[in-house]
């Protein structure tokens, strides 16, 4: 397990808020909706959790439309 494989994102108008890295995917899913309960009212919040191994986006919030 990579300690920083998962990378989660905050950031509110456009500006970065806070940043977290686990090494478990299920830990970094389970702050992300975290995050997006104690966040997801901040000014145009977006909320992003990126797999750094890879480079794949895992989710957004909110989802792209």
């Amino acid at each position: 397990m990579t300690p920083d494989r998962y990378h989660l994102t905050l950031t509110s108008d456009g500006r970065p808020v806070m940043h977290g890295w686990w090494g478990s995917k299920a830990v970094a899913r389970s702050q992300y909706n975290t995050w997006k309960r104690s966040w997801g009212e901040l000014p145009d919040a977006r909320i992003t959790l990126l797999d750094e191994e890879t480079g794949e986006t895992l989710t957004n919030w909110p989802e792209e439309r």
